[in-house]
């Protein structure tokens, strides 16, 4: 019998089972992934990864080989116009550091995380098996039992579910979920341009949904750009000549000459957070918790702060020689984390609600705030600290860069 199974290897999953490896080196840890062997280093996606995230990557001794391929954001504007508007008023700047050396946040290459957490966890001892889906989940006395694909099973202390939104353990378990959809999708693809973007991110919010502009290395750009379902369809159908035009009129002119560069993708959005976050035998992470709206950049750093919290619970309880998997220990990290996620979960869909509209009196209120906030210094500086995650001083460990 394992200590800990985590079902689904992505960054999320590998996070977590390494916290929790690297701590307590006595644990059997495993982790279940569905892709085959080596898919990982086919995604093309890049992603935010905040400061707190950072120092948290820094303490598992992963973030020195990351952060040379990752490109930090130095500066954030804000602007709220219409598509066809031929100016674009900045309403909200952000100086991008939250500290001496550390910018708020960087754009980290998918492939450039998973493969350093893949890695460092083969070397503290994780078994991985890829290829294999849970389809069965049953939490005994002392035990949980996981049915696979390929009809084995495997018994452990605890399972945690990293499996996604659409997380078949949360199902199994019986874990409700308050859903809906927003009726948009977001676009994502990289975009090269001929001039350096200076490792400035820019947010433009349009009548249809915000339109994300984040620097990557190099003059690359990754994009994602919210559009009404439908019209996301549309344009990730249509042939290059006309996606790159509508893609210019939202970019704009100011990097020069743009040109598109691997897939373009369209993921429907909508919010997704669980009612519990734990079962017997069983915690939620990542976006098996909780799927929220990309327009503040939190999902996956949402993820990374389940991993700290969970970690830190479950280490701290085989310390005291308490049962892991116990539900009293797992309400914990459900206590921790439950009210954050929710708060976020809140935030971003009434942004979203406000500002993907083009009703005048609302964009008269607010672009008023916008432009608020941009002339109050302490605010502004809350608001960067908030989102860089260096804000809340009595979180977990691991977030403030410190072993567990």
């Amino acid at each position: 019998m394992a200590d800990m199974i985590v079902v689904g290897g992505g960054y999320v999953g590998l996070a977590a089972a390494l916290a929790v490896k690297q701590a307590a080196p006595h644990l059997d840890v495993r982790v279940i992934e569905a892709a085959p062997a080596g898919q990982w280093q086919k995604d093309p996606r890049a992603s935010a990864i905040i400061a707190a995230a950072t120092r948290m990557l820094d303490v598992f001794g992963v973030w020195q080989e990351i952060e040379p391929q990752s490109q930090p954001i130095r500066k954030m504007i804000v602007t709220d116009s219409r598509t066809g508007d031929p100016v674009r008023p900045v309403f909200l700047t952000f100086d991008g550091t939250v500290e001496e050396g550390r910018p708020f946040a960087y754009m980290v290459p998918n492939v450039a995380m998973v493969g350093a957490l893949l890695a460092a966890a083969e070397k503290a001892g994780i078994t991985i098996l890829n290829g294999v889906k849970a389809t069965g989940f049953e939490a005994r006395p002392g035990e949980a039992q996981l049915t696979l694909s390929d009809g084995s099973t495997h018994t452990a202390r605890l399972i945690v579910a990293c499996d996604g939104v659409r997380s078949a353990l949360r199902q199994m378990a019986g874990i409700k979920t308050v859903t809906w959809a927003y009726g948009q999708s977001g676009i994502v693809t990289t975009v090269e341009h001929e001039r350096p973007h200076e490792g400035v991110a820019e947010e433009h919010f349009l009548p249809a949904g915000p339109f994300a502009i984040l620097p990557l290395t190099g003059n690359r750009s990754s994009l994602v750009w919210t559009e009404r379902t439908e019209d996301a369809d549309r344009l990730v159908a249509a042939d290059d000549l006309v996606f790159e035009d509508e893609l210019e009129r939202r970019f704009g002119h100011k990097l020069g000459a743009l040109r598109t560069i691997g897939d373009r993708r369209a993921f429907p959005l909508g919010l997704t957070l669980a009612r519990a976050f734990v079962a017997p035998r069983l915690a939620l992470a990542g976006d098996a918790a909780h799927g929220i709206h990309p327009i503040s950049g939190q999902g996956l750093n949402l993820g990374f702060k389940d991993v700290a919290a969970l970690a830190e619970t479950i280490v701290d309880a085989d310390r005291l020689g308490l049962d892991i998997g116990d539900l009293g220990v797992l309400e914990r990290y459900q206590t921790w984390r439950r009210f954050d996620t929710f708060r976020m979960g809140v935030t971003t869909d009434v942004l979203n609600r406000l500002f993907s509209n083009d009703n005048a009196p609302l964009r008269i209120a607010r672009d008023f705030g916008l432009g608020l906030v941009d002339r109050l210094p302490k605010l502004k500086t809350y608001f960067i600290s908030e989102a860089a995650g260096t804000a809340v001083k009595s979180g977990p460990k691991l977030l403030a860069g410190q072993s567990i």
